[in-house]
């Protein structure tokens, strides 16, 4: 069975670092595609591992990722 989850990708110094805010699970990476790409293993070995009551505890269905304005100074 296959998961359709989110990643959020943001540079931190010299890296990338992926986010999946479902459940809360990050990875990094020196390029973004490695960051996800990573971020997709790390998210497969806790779906292997994790027992399923960590699993339903740590799973959000709804994330929502938008852009505001907001007056700075």
């Amino acid at each position: 069975m296959n998961r359709r989850l989110t990643a959020i990708v943001e540079r931190e110094g010299d890296r990338y670092v992926a986010l999946c805010p479902e459940l809360d699970v990050a990875s990094q990476g020196v390029t973004v595609a490695e960051a996800r790409d990573n971020l997709i293993e790390a998210l497969t070995l806790f779906f292997e591992t994790a027992p399923v009551g960590e699993i339903d505890k740590r799973l959000t269905e709804e994330v929502y990722i938008t852009k505001f304005e907001v007056a700075v100074g």
